[in-house]
């Protein structure tokens, strides 16, 4: 036994071998199915695994070394499967009788390798699952923006580029109306500008729009970082903004706000303040100038509308060359068309797109009347310029701003109307507050005017006071009052026709509101409709002595009559006495002799203007008396050939009896009315305009401190026994305060011999001073004791506000005070004719800064000259010396 048991082991050991080996034998088959079937797998997961690669490379992210050496193992397995898959069917074909292999050694060998390849393809398979397969590349710095050619933005290009070369303007703010080019603008400088520097880490472009979506903001901007996405996808806004912070604080960055309409708190997104250890700047576009204020920017600039020349060249460009050289008028009528976008691009390009397809100078003559008649229904401006122009009217505050915006389309194309003639208007229309006092309906007024200029809405020149619309923006503020949506058909305006048929006048019955300039109304008209639904009829310099008989007679519900500038109309038709529900009647520049005493039955007439009549000599008394509403009352005169010969005092006492009225402008003629204001604490608190004209004997005015203290403009006019104004306080000079006539912004005095106005320097909001033709005032404020010790104890700031002065024809003149003043908002200058000034009194501290801001960044103010006579003047960087 004891041999029996060794040959026993090792016949066991030779039995599990030979058995082992006969399993890789016998399951060859199945093994090189399941071989198969697995690499299928590997195959499609590699599939998966390579397209979720394609997609992040897409992405701009570059696949990990792992799985990029997972899928080459991957085509080394499907490689060296596919080998011996092709050994297994070959083995399998060879065995005998279809079931003994012929060579039981090779057969062993294969079923061993195919068992170890399943191993391994299932090894490499439950390696292929990854949590991501690409990481994210470094951005570019700057992501070029699609920008075809422009025209006429070099210029603006050039002075954007200077600020952002200044180190000390970080933020820059672009603004303008909308289709004026900010945009492409903003793409000028991101392609050519920051492109073209290595100084920058980043330079994001966001467009913002409105409303505000701080996470989407948020989201543009880790896009643009090197951050990888688990650490900033699905997190809240808060944390976003601390990882946007860590990643932009140490880098010179640029972020481009474009299309912004209200304010955009930086640090809540996460956007680092500004600081001096780094280059980093901002700079956005936006349609309201407000917008540039409240984001605090170092620099605002206004994009404007093209020049003449510029507009023509991307006119040219957008009809083809092709066009405009086919017929010898073509370009002088594609001028005309041109003239009618007045320099906006977005209309340029949107109508000389649509001229491209006209080959012929009927097809453009009949496509400019449209442009002119009706530019609603040019191809082009109805559904692409004036839709783009809305969105600035839909971001107004509120229904009254909308409401007056659209009422300064009735003014004609390139008017420039006043604020108070605009605003005087509103109140008419009852856009204002009915139960507050006109001082402050004009408040008001005047802050719609400032929304509307901040939401450049409005172009406007401050020193003068007057505003106008683009001719485009006023196209699309018709286009809103007479033929878009619920108010359309509800106004009519029509300018410069010479005749006005009664066809025509029967067009107009269902308007609300008729705006007529310039234009000729038939005075043999006989048929005159039912205006049921006017509220407003204004007929401006119109050519007409009469209006047609009839013409008033069914106006039940108007309420603003202007005949403003129909000079030849010099009688007032007794049918516009009947119209009861009138509220506003503006006379003006007419020259009606007459007020008829049947003007008493307007009992809602809340304003009557009556300025520069000429020729008007008879005011019935107990008209005015019998206006109960009367809450404005003005009659300007203001040079002597215009002086009416009518009762004044009597006008005045009448005026006193008006319970509501609030704000008078009013010219005096003689003594005693001049005595009857300024013994009326009445008329004090309510004239606001105040003019002497002429005035003979006049020589002492003592204007009390209640007069004063409600005064905005104060004129004296060819006053010339007029010596002096003095000013009773009515309290101890040492009580004097300057905030006594914070409401005088306005005094002129035109042809008086000689004036104090030391007076003046009581005025602290004054803007405006005029002095023309006063022979022998030697210094506008006075070097007395009185006025020395004034401005010494009160440390009063001698126009400090002052916006525009002039001095013309005041030989005499020395200077204007003995000391040098700051001028701080000094914006015009107009001197001539003052042989003896010798020097402009701005000191050397404020000169540089003042003369720059009036004539612009470059020096060759330093140059300038000014030539009076044989007289020059010489503009320095200090005093301005003859």
């Amino acid at each position: 036994m004891d041999c029996v048991s060794p040959i026993l082991d090792v016949a066991t050991c030779l039995w599990g071998c030979t058995a082992n080996r006969a399993v890789y034998i016998r399951e060859l088959e199945e093994n090189l199915k399941s071989l198969e079937s697995l690499t299928e797998e590997l195959r499609n997961l590699s599939k998966d695994v390579m397209e979720r690669v394609e997609r992040e490379e897409q992405l701009q992210s570059r696949r990990t070394h792992e799985v990029d050496g997972w899928l080459r193992d991957v085509r080394v397995m499907e490689a060296e499967v596919g080998e011996i898959l092709q050994n297994g069917r070959q083995e399998i074909q060879q065995k005998c009788l279809g079931t003994c292999p012929k060579n039981c050694r090779s057969s062993y060998r294969l079923g061993k390798i195919v068992s170890r390849k399943i191993d391994a393809v299932t090894e490499l398979k439950g390696k292929g699952h990854f949590d991501f397969v690409a990481h994210r590349l470094p951005c570019a710095p700057v992501d070029e923006m699609p920008n075809g050619k422009t025209v006429g933005l070099d210029l603006m290009f050039e002075k954007v580029q200077r600020c952002l070369e200044d180190e000390q303007v970080r933020s820059i703010g672009l603004y303008g109306i909308g289709g004026v080019g900010k945009t492409t603008l903003l793409q000028k400088i991101n392609n050519e500008y920051f492109g073209k520097r290595n100084d920058f880490d980043v330079v994001i472009w966001i467009a913002v729009s409105k409303p505000i979506n701080i996470g989407n903001i948020q989201d543009v901007i880790l896009n643009k970082l090197p951050t990888p996405d688990d650490k900033w996808k699905n997190r809240s806004k808060e944390e976003k903004a601390v990882e946007i912070c860590k990643l932009l604080k140490s880098k010179n960055f640029v972020i481009l706000l474009d299309d912004m309409w209200d304010l955009l708190n930086l640090l809540e997104v996460g956007i680092p303040h500004l600081s001096d250890q780094t280059k980093s700047k901002v700079v956005l576009t936006t349609r309201s100038e407000r917008v540039c204020d409240e984001m605090e920017v170092h620099k605002r600039m206004k994009v404007e509308c093209l020049t003449p020349n510029e507009a023509f060249c991307l006119f040219r460009e957008k009809v083809g060359e092709n066009i405009l050289n086919s017929h010898p008028d073509i370009k002088r009528l594609a001028k005309i068309v041109v003239e009618e976008c007045k320099g906006l691009p977005l209309a340029l390009i949107v109508i000389g797109r649509a001229m491209a397809s006209r080959k012929t100078p009927r097809e453009w003559e009949q496509a400019i009347q449209v442009l002119k008649s009706y530019p609603a229904k040019f191809s082009g401006m109805g559904d692409q310029v004036f839709p783009i122009l809305k969105f600035s009217y839909n971001h107004l505050d509120n229904d009254t701003i909308k409401s007056c915006f659209l009422y300064c389309s009735i003014f004609p194309k390139c008017y420039r109307f006043k604020n108070e003639d605009l605003i005087d208007l509103w109140i008419g229309e009852g856009f204002m507050d009915k139960f507050v006092d006109i001082y402050e309906a004009r408040n008001q007024g005047k802050e719609i005017i400032r929304s509307l200029k901040l939401a450049c809405l409005l172009e406007g020149d401050v020193s003068e006071g007057t505003w106008k619309m683009h001719d485009v923006i006023r196209d699309m503020a018709l286009w809103l009052s007479c033929d878009y949506g619920e108010e359309r058909h509800k106004s009519f305006v029509l300018n410069d026709v010479e005749l006005i048929e009664a066809y025509e006048i029967v067009k107009w019955k269902e308007a609300q509101r008729i705006s007529l300039w310039y234009s000729n109304i038939n005075e043999g008209l006989s048929l005159s409709p039912c205006f049921l639904n006017l509220r407003t009829l204004i007929l401006r310099n119109c050519n007409m002595k009469s209006l047609p008989i009839g013409f008033f007679q069914f106006m039940p519900i108007i309420r603003v009559l202007d005949l403003m500038g129909t000079k030849k109309l010099v009688e007032l038709p007794l049918e516009i006495c009947r119209l009861e529900s009138l509220e506003y009647l503006n006379l003006s520049q007419t020259s009606i002799k007459k007020v008829p005493i049947e003007l008493k039955n307007l009992t809602k007439l809340r304003c009557l203007i009556l300025d520069y009549v000429n020729g008007l000599e008879v005011i019935p008394s107990n008209v005015i008396s019998f206006l109960p509403n009367l809450q404005m009352f003005s009659m300007h005169h203001y040079t002597p050939w215009n002086i009416v010969e009518y009762d004044e005092v009597g006008v005045l006492q009448e005026l006193e009896c008006l319970q509501y009225l609030s704000w008078i402008n009013i010219t005096l003629l003689t003594v005693p009315a001049v005595q009857k204001y300024l013994t009326s604490l009445m008329l004090q608190k309510c004239v606001r305009h105040l003019v002497m004209n002429a005035c003979p004997s006049l020589k002492v005015v003592e204007l009390p401190l209640s007069a004063l203290q409600r005064l905005t403009m104060l004129v004296f006019c060819y006053c010339d026994d007029l010596e002096r104004v003095k000013i009773n306080m009515g309290l101890s000079r040492g009580h004097i305060s300057n905030s006594n006539f914070h409401n005088l912004v306005e005094v002129s005095v035109l042809g008086c011999r000689f004036l104090d106005l030391t007076w003046l320097i009581y005025a602290p909001s004054l803007e405006f001073l005029s002095v023309v033709q006063s022979l022998e005032m030697e210094e506008i404020i006075g070097s007395d004791e009185c006025g020395d010790s004034e401005i010494e104890q009160q440390n009063l700031s001698i126009f400090s506000r002052l916006v525009h002065l002039t001095l013309y024809d005041v030989p005499n003149l020395r200077r204007i005070y003995k000391r040098a003043l700051p001028f701080p908002s000094l914006e015009e200058i107009n001197v001539a004719r003052c042989r003896n000034l010798r020097k402009l009194s701005l000191n050397s501290n404020s000169a540089t800064n003042t003369l720059k801001r009036i004539f612009g960044e470059s020096s060759w103010w330093e140059e300038l000259e000014w030539e009076d006579d044989n007289l020059k003047c010489t503009f320095t960087p200090y005093l301005k010396t003859w």
